[in-house]
């Protein structure tokens, strides 16, 4: 594959940043990567919960812990803050646990007296934090986990390729550490179903498992796409008929496009050519949307959105 220099200008896709505004009930806030807030006003959970976002060389050559300032400031901006005066979030779900997923998942449910649900290897980034074995579930593969408003269920599903870090985590990871150190541990499609009967499929990472997804269904598709613009077209549209289809999701948004490196409070970008092709994922991913008539979107950082609006 020939390297392009550079990164995709998002201002081409700007018409894509259109999910629908959130009312005052059930919402989902876009906050990088694959880290997403569901919350009706009263219950809360979130995938991932990475927001210290360390830079490129503090990643390569240095030790990761979570940010404190970083962490504490975005749950302040979002009405979770400290135990003893913000709101309190169900869960935090990280989809698999490289660090640009869980690095802070344990410190943001430390703060807002959540539950950390996952696998082993998340488990035991919630202990190496401290956190109390209480405070943890090890869910099942198809086991539904109920979190307030909230049942979850997780899936076996795959890493996109190339996984940097495979392997599970096999004892308690303690921060500081390695950006190595923070394996891929179980990979999850996660879905999410509300009392309202609202339901979302949470696709963290460009992989799939064949026919892992059969007979579960989602009207919404948060469809990872990082490193998905390198793999090619049958690779690009097995991924969609083994996510979007075999959910038959009727809106797709898109996330893990954006670069990780670069601090949530500065405006977001794409990942550069070296690492991910967003305009070749979207304009193949269009297409698909077209054909089959599913709405395709990207998110807004920040934003409270619905996107189950005008879905029926």
């Amino acid at each position: 594959m020939r390297w392009k220099p550079g990164r995709p200008d998002l201002g081409a896709h700007a018409a894509r940043f259109d999910v629908p505004p959130a009312g005052p009930h059930l919402g989902v806030t876009f906050l990088g990567v694959s880290t997403l807030l569901f919350d009706d006003g009263e219950s809360a959970l979130m995938t991932d919960g990475f927001l210290s976002r360390p830079g490129l060389l503090r990643v390569a050559l240095g030790k990761l812990a979570p940010d404190p300032a970083r962490v504490t400031g975005a749950l302040g901006r979002l009405g979770f803050g400290p135990l003893d005066g913000g709101r309190r979030l169900d869960a935090v779900v990280p989809v698999h646990t490289h660090f640009d997923h869980a690095l802070d998942s344990a410190f943001v449910a430390a703060r807002t007296g959540a539950t950390l649900v996952g696998g082993e290897s998340a488990a035991n980034v919630g202990r190496g934090a401290g956190l109390a074995e209480d405070r943890i579930v090890v869910a099942g593969p198809g086991e539904p986990v109920s979190c307030g408003a909230f049942t979850l269920t997780m899936v076996e599903s795959e890493h996109s390729a190339p996984d940097r870090f495979p392997g599970s985590i096999g004892r308690p990871l303690v921060p500081p550490a390695r950006a190595t150190a923070y394996k891929c541990g179980e990979a999850w499609s996660l879905l999410v179903e509300h009392t309202s009967g609202r339901t979302a499929l949470v696709q963290g990472s460009a992989g799939y498992t064949p026919r892992a997804l059969g007979g579960r269904r989602a009207d919404v598709a948060y469809l990872g796409v990082g490193q998905l613009g390198h793999r090619g077209e049958g690779h690009i549209r097995a991924y969609w008929r083994e996510t979007v289809e075999t959910v038959g999701a009727r809106r797709v948004v898109l996330v893990h496009w954006d670069d990780f490196f670069r601090p949530l409070d500065e405006p977001p970008r794409a990942l550069p050519f070296t690492h991910d092709d967003l305009d070749a994922t979207l304009h193949l991913l269009t297409r698909l949307a077209h054909e089959q008539h599913v709405q395709l979107h990207l998110p807004t950082v920040w934003r409270r959105e619905d996107p189950w609006s005008g879905l029926g």
